[in-house]
């Protein structure tokens, strides 16, 4: 089982975007949910035997370039393979074994850094990185919709969307392999991240869905009575809570990493594992994660494509609502 990770999230806000306490809001940061991070997160290495500037994550176990931008100008999707591909040459170990040579990361690493309570760039505070764009960073992740587009990551907030592969976007190189992080079910170049079980879900006895792979149970059904802006979302959750929805007490409007922790990015329409056993799904669901750009918007994330974007909270445009709940084994 791998635990989808903390977003960060500290702070709740209302649907104008100003600060409100946490205690029953059902947000992010009142649930605190996920995998909880190590402090310190991050761990300068020694550049004498661990490379040019590397930065250990005791989250993830990946290794990040200390330089968030080596190559300072954004390059296209190829040049961007090529210039990772261009710092293992220039290493003196040319025979590194793959989990120790510079590449591009997958969708799902490049999100772990993610600070959901932070902006310009949405990463932890007290973070040892350089030149850290609030851009948009390729990943190797091609996208199953677009097959001439890759994913990348914009680190001004933490969006996930695609560009064409002769587009513009920074580099930021990893190396390593992580056990806390899942396969994106893409098959990235090179394949990284941790298998999924199969099955990958199992129908409960009370009719819930659980997730084998993140240890959540999610509702059948992926659509709570319609679309709705943010705020109902949230009071419809709180609801099955009330009436005890399949017997549990315990939902709650996923953080936009337990949303996205159910994306296989090799499909789409929907970006859900092939055999999943979700009914009535929809485009596009809220997250109780608040955007840290602009705290009157939320994240969200688009199904249809597995993309990660935001929702204006007080509408006009709604969007759908799915629940999930944390059960022990």
């Amino acid at each position: 089982m791998i635990r989808p990770l903390g977003t960060g999230q500290m702070r709740c806000f209302g649907a104008d975007g100003a600060e409100v306490p946490c205690s029953g809001s059902g947000q992010d940061a009142e649930q605190r949910s996920g995998a909880p991070w190590p402090k310190p997160r991050f761990e300068p290495l020694s550049q004498e035997t661990d490379g040019p500037g590397a930065v250990l994550d005791r989250l993830t176990g990946l290794e990040w370039s200390r330089n968030a931008a080596p190559f300072e100008f954004p390059l296209t999707w190829e040049e961007a393979r090529q210039a990772c591909e261009g710092m293992n040459a220039a290493d003196a170990d040319t025979s590194a074994p793959p989990e120790r040579r510079w590449r591009l990361p997958n969708r799902r690493e490049l999100f772990s850094l993610l600070d959901f309570d932070r902006a310009n760039p949405a990463l932890p505070e007290g973070h040892p990185f350089e030149n850290v764009p609030s851009l948009a960073c390729w990943t190797s992740t091609r996208s199953a919709r677009n097959t001439e587009y890759f994913w990348y990551v914009q680190l001004s907030g933490g969006r996930m969307f695609y560009h064409r592969a002769d587009s513009y976007a920074m580099v930021w190189p990893v190396r390593g392999e992580s056990a806390a992080l899942p396969a994106t079910g893409r098959d990235d170049e090179p394949a990284t991240g941790a298998p999924w079980p199969e099955p990958r879900f199992v129908m409960l006895e009370n009719g819930a869905v659980r997730d084998r792979l993140s240890g959540l149970a999610w509702t059948p059904a992926a659509n709570l009575d319609g679309p709705c802006l943010w705020t109902e979302a949230l009071a419809r959750v709180a609801g099955l809570n009330r009436e005890g929805h399949l017997g549990l007490d315990s939902w709650r409007l996923p953080t936009i990493r337990e949303l996205e922790s159910l994306v296989d990015a090799s499909r789409h329409d929907p970006a859900l594992p092939e055999a999943h056993p979700f009914a009535d799904w929809q485009e596009a669901y809220w997250s109780s994660t608040t955007s840290s750009y602009e705290t009157d918007w939320a994240m969200c994330l688009y199904l249809h494509k597995g993309a990660v974007g935001v929702g204006y909270k007080p509408g006009p445009e709604p969007f759908s609502v799915w629940a999930c709940a944390d059960l022990s084994e």
